[in-house]
């Protein structure tokens, strides 16, 4: 009896905790699209990149690689993909993605107003070009998924510092520049802009609970 009123309590109090913060930290979080120009400590990048590495990872690869781009390294990673752009423009390597490429404009320019630049590598990726056997694919499936679990860490602990993020792939118009700026030996997946926010927007309409789930018993 005794251990049924412990498991019970220990439940309880694990909801509690749920409800009043994971849950308040998730449903606070917001894509930042304006940053204050204030210097981001080094402590609190670290503390992102801590729970970053903390996220679980398939098979426990942990796939990532982080490369942290201020000051002048910020601005050579914006004129990477600045050329990037360009590029895309008279010899796309996303022909069928034009329509977004304005959108990739726009976070250029808001990856030029943050003080910190996050990309993610992949280093255990399949190279852009090659054809994966189903093997690789699978594989990539399941680290894709791993560094997800990372942003999404990083992204909430960056809201736990009172700063903003926002979680970029719109560098993908511009990956083959990126990555030789990069020199990672990975595939670039995404970037994440970390700053003090420079707005407070709303939250964007998500569907509702009936729309997305399906139960089976």
């Amino acid at each position: 009896m005794d251990g049924i009123f412990y498991n019970k309590n220990r439940y309880a109090m694990q909801e509690s905790r749920t409800d009043s913060g994971i849950m308040q930290a998730i449903e606070d979080r917001r894509s930042i699209r304006r940053f204050e120009q204030t210097k981001v400590p080094r402590k609190s990048v670290e503390e992102i990149l801590k729970a970053g590495i903390l996220a679980p990872s398939s098979k426990n690869r942990q796939p990532w690689k982080f490369i942290v781009a201020e000051g002048t390294a910020r601005t050579e990673a914006c004129n990477a993909m600045e050329k990037g752009l360009e590029r895309e423009k008279t010899n796309p390597l996303l022909p069928g993605s034009a329509e977004y490429l304005q959108g990739a404009w726009q976070s250029l320019a808001i990856m030029r107003q943050a003080p910190v630049i996050i990309f993610v590598i992949n280093m255990l990726g399949v190279p852009m070009g090659k054809t994966p056997t189903l093997e690789e694919r699978i594989s990539e499936i399941c680290n894709v998924q791993s560094i997800g679990a990372a942003m999404e860490n990083m992204s909430l602990a960056a809201g736990a510092q009172s700063l903003g993020t926002l979680w970029i792939c719109n560098t993908f118009f511009a990956w083959r520049e990126l990555e030789k700026w990069l020199d990672a030996g990975g595939v670039l997946c995404a970037a994440m802009a970390v700053g003090y926010a420079g707005e407070t927007p709303p939250a964007r309409p998500r569907k509702a609970l009936e729309e997305v789930v399906r139960w089976m018993e």
